[in-house]
């Protein structure tokens, strides 16, 4: 703010004119006084001010008087101190001579100098005086200096430390020495018989650090007052020096003087017009950049306002005197930015201070600089919100949406269709609309899903040939892209599209498509700049359609393999009815698997296993995973031996890629094993780390049985353990993995409870089961992956079995022949009694021959003919070929060629040979 008063005030009303010519030369001495000039010396014989003259008037008088009070105080303190210690150490001899004389004169001393051990009487009477004087030390001596008292035991008997010859001739003594408890002031005064002859002396004094601890005492009071003085002091003396600064200013003459100097000439060299208006409309100020701004009369200043011919909301503004904060006006051509505040606000002048900037350049550049930010921010926009997933179609979609309406009017991206299978483009194939966006839905474009071959004239079809962005100004005269569809093109054109950038999706070599930028709403068509900017908009979204597609090719990859790798259709058995879904992740193929095996004895193992990752390597090792269990299996071995097998192999394929510095272990994979028997209805089932299977009754209850969960595979170190359930006919089995109880916004304890409500509300049937679970647990985008496996027990009806229990007598075999012969009979199967008979010969006769007792024979009559031998040996039957020579060795050959299947399976009782024969 400038203020006018007095002499300033008229010299800054001269004429423009005048001002003129001499604002350089103010300048310039302004400038020149900022550096010494050693060339030209003061004038009129200055010489150099002191430092002192740099502070106002005021400031040196505080100064001065704050120093001086400073000083009285301190002389004052040290003065106070002094003349403390002096009457301490006065008081302090007086009291030491008191109390000396005090105990000399007292009763008994004189006597208990001349007793046998005078310490003895001394040494108590003088510590009872010392404490009840306050005095250091009280120590009783003969007149050879010798104590027999002291406040350290150990000093009594030594000479004591002082003059005590003038005590010796009846005069009290007292000093100031260094003692055997420190620096003191001590008194040394005889002791007198009767005569009036000194036969003994006596001490008492202080210490040093107890007279200055009684002069410490009286300190802070000193300090407090003195600090209460310098407070009065020094506020009194800044009332004084604020009324002078406010008188002052805060400034001497010479800083007066500079001060308009400078301000003058700064107020005529910027390259902002002020204008000081006073409270009357009156132009009080204007300077050099304002007169051209506005372009003033030479004798504008004390004019009024109205009269200086500016542009009437300019001079209504100007003579209201209102604020104003970048009030833009037109003056003459030229935008000018209004800044207008009043001079009243601090208790100046009435009036107001105005400045003018011209921001025509400015608006100009600020234009194109917002153009430049608008185009960094969707650049960034892309790099942020273009590839979010991994998906060809919604990048591309992303990539449309993200262009509508900050860059186009409407944007089309068409892909060839190898591309968005994952595979390679392939030029000479017809692309396909994959995604459009647009600000408005009824635009004669083709829509999403059409194919669509671009003539070779369009400006696409240039673009994917050249590889270089093609801009087409105007579409009405564009011959080339109306040959495309003539029908349609002038369509397009009558519903207002008028410009068109064609630019290449291309990553690296290899070219994707084209993206398509159409203009409608604004006039102007696409120019240099914005094909650029297309270009950097294309080149950015292609990494990520590029990564999408690759991504797409291995995910294509892995559930191919996955799904080869899986049952394409289950084995024809009675024991089930099975129904079964598999949902492979949409972020990446894992490794779950599932398997229903036909055992022996008309039994079916159920598998749900799930490999530890996601990817090519997971449906790989589930491969060799679910191979190995089809291998174990063929093995007719109980679930817990079976996982067992299974767990030593996953460690083994563990250390093996370890050993290759493979970084994607199994171990973690986990798998469930059940062994369902329909004779029996018993349900063995063993669990590595697996969830535990739900049992549906025939009844609708749902439960999930106790099946004890071993480790996951590959830890090895702990059996594993089976639990055996026994299920009514109808029940049902439901095994799953992971994918369907387990995601990130539930554990698996909630996920647990959620399928138990699912199945309950589930039909009857496998099928339907599977169908209200995937309904009720399947996510959207699954995260992992998803098998499902609902089986529902059948029992083998009792007249499709026969038994009977063999004695160990040869002669029992004929007996069996006969009986077996009438079972065919009565099933209807007599095509099978020679052969069934023959194979049960030989079977029971090697059981008689080389196993134990009991002897049990078990023919079912299901899909096949099945004959079971139980003996209680664990000894296992071996097929080998007999010389011509051999008397025996050809039963089990016989087996073997006349039946289907034959196997030995190991119980807890021993071990069951079995045969398998085709129904007829």
């Amino acid at each position: 703010m400038v203020r006018l008063s007095g002499r300033g005030a008229r010299s800054l009303r001269r004429r423009s004119g005048q001002r003129s010519h001499r604002a350089p030369d103010r300048a310039r001495g302004v400038r020149a006084g900022s550096v010494p000039d050693t060339e030209h010396p003061p004038k009129h014989g200055r010489r150099p001010r002191s430092p002192l003259s740099r502070i106002s008037v005021a400031g040196q008088v505080f100064l001065f008087q704050v120093v001086i009070v400073l000083l009285l105080v301190v002389a004052a303190v040290v003065a106070l101190v002094l003349q403390v210690r002096h009457d301490s150490t006065r008081e302090a001899r007086n009291r030491s001579v008191a109390v000396a004389q005090a105990f000399a004169n007292a009763p008994g001393t004189v006597e208990a100098l001349d007793a046998p051990d005078p310490s003895s009487v001394f040494q108590p009477r003088a510590e009872a005086a010392r404490e009840d004087t306050k005095v250091d030390f009280i120590v009783v001596m003969n007149t050879d200096g010798i104590r027999y008292s002291h406040p350290k035991p150990d000093r009594i008997g030594k000479q004591f430390v002082g003059t005590i010859e003038p005590a010796l001739e009846g005069k009290v003594v007292t000093e100031e020495i260094i003692g055997t408890i420190g620096p003191l002031v001590q008194a040394v005064v005889p002791i007198e018989d009767d005569n009036g002859e000194v036969v003994g002396l006596v001490s008492a004094g202080i210490t040093t650090a107890t007279v200055g601890g009684t002069a410490d005492q009286q300190l802070p009071l000193l300090l407090s007052a003195a600090a209460a003085a310098l407070a009065l002091s020094t506020g009194g003396t800044a009332l004084v020096s604020k009324r002078l600064l406010r008188q002052t200013h805060g400034l001497g003459p010479h800083e007066m003087t500079r001060m308009y100097e400078h301000h003058d000439a700064v107020l005529h060299a910027v390259r902002e017009g002020v204008i000081i208006v006073g409270d009357e409309g009156r132009l009080l100020l204007a300077n050099d950049e304002a007169h051209r701004l506005l372009d003033l009369p030479a004798d504008a200043e004390g004019r009024h306002v109205a009269d200086l011919g500016l542009a009437p909301d300019t001079a209504e503004l100007l003579d209201s005197g209102r604020v104003a904060t970048d009030e833009v006006h037109l003056v003459k051509e030229r935008l000018l930015a209004v800044n207008q505040r009043p001079t009243n606000l601090r208790g100046g002048p009435s009036g107001s201070v105005a400045t003018l900037r011209d921001s025509t350049e400015l608006r100009a550049l600020s234009g194109r600089a917002e153009t430049a930010r608008e185009r960094l921010s969707m650049l960034y926009d892309a790099g942020v919100g273009i590839g979010t997933s991994l998906d060809v179609t919604r990048t591309a979609e992303e990539l449309a949406g993200l262009a509508v309406p900050r860059f186009a009017d409407f944007v089309t991206v068409d892909l060839f269709g190898s591309v968005l299978s994952g595979g390679q483009a392939e030029t000479v194939t017809p692309l396909r609309r994959t995604a459009s966006s647009g600000i408005r839905k009824d635009a004669p474009l083709y829509p999403v899903g059409q194919q669509i071959a671009f003539v070779e004239t369009s400006p696409q079809a240039r673009a994917l040939d050249n590889e270089q962005a093609v801009l087409e100004p105007r579409l009405a005269e564009a011959p080339g892209w109306q040959a495309q569809d003539l029908e349609r093109s002038a369509q397009v054109v009558e519903y207002g599209i008028h410009s068109l950038i064609a630019v290449p999706l291309r990553a690296g070599a290899l070219v994707l498509g084209v993206v398509s930028f159409w203009r409608a709403q604004k006039p102007e068509p696409f120019d240099a700049e914005e094909l650029e900017l297309a270009e950097e908009l294309v080149a950015r979204a292609a990494v990520s359609i590029d990564n999408a597609r690759r991504y797409t090719r291995e995910h294509n990859m892995a559930v191919t393999l996955q799904r080869s790798l899986l049952p394409r259709t289950l084995p024809e058995q009675n024991a089930l009815e099975i129904a079964y879904r598999y949902l492979p992740a949409q972020a990446g193929v894992g490794g779950d698997w599932f398997d229903v095996l036909p055992l022996s004895g008309a039994r079916v193992a159920l598998v749900v296993g799930d490999v530890v990752g996601h990817g090519l390597h997971a449906a790989a090792t589930m491969g060799r995973l679910r191979t190995a269990v089809h291998n174990f299996s063929a093995l007719d071995l109980p679930p817990e031996e079976l996982l067992a097998l299974l767990d030593e192999l996953v460690a083994r394929i563990d250390q093996d890629e370890a050993a290759e510095g493979s970084t994607a272990p199994v171990t973690g994979a986990t798998c469930l094993y059940a062994v369902y028997d329909p004779v029996s209805r018993r349900c063995t089932i063993a669990r590595a780390g697996h969830p535990p299977p739900a049992l549906i009754r025939p009844d609708g209850t749902v439960e999930f049985p106790d099946v004890p969960a071993g480790p996951p595979l590959g830890l090895g170190g702990l059996p594993f353990e089976t639990a055996e359930l026994q299920l009514p006919e109808g029940s049902r089995l439901v095994l799953y993995t992971d994918g369907l109880v387990e995601d990130r916004e539930h554990d698996i304890d909630e996920g647990l409870e959620l399928l138990r409500a699912a199945l309950e509300r589930a039909g009857s049937s496998p099928e339907e089961t599977c169908r209200t679970v995937l309904d009720a647990r399947l996510p959207d985008r699954p995260g992992d992956d998803i098998a499902l496996l609902v089986a529902r027990t059948r029992a083998l009806p009792t007249g499709r079995i026969a038994e009977w229990q063999i004695p160990s007598d040869p002669a029992a075999v004929a007996k069996v022949r006969a009986s077996v012969s009438r079972q065919l009979a009565h099933w209807g199967l007599d095509e099978l009694t020679f052969t069934t008979e023959l194979i049960l010969s030989e079977l029971v006769t090697n059981a008689i021959r080389y196993g134990g007792d009991p002897i049990r024979v078990r023919v079912l009559h299901d899909r096949t003919l099945i004959c079971e031998v139980f003996d209680s040996s664990n000894t296992s039957p071996h097929l080998r070929y007999a010389a011509m020579t051999d008397e025996g060795g050809r039963g089990l050959f016989l087996v073997a060629q006349l039946s289907e299947r034959w196997g030995t399976r190991y119980t807890s009782a021993g071990k069951v040979i079995w045969a398998e024969q085709p129904l007829p």
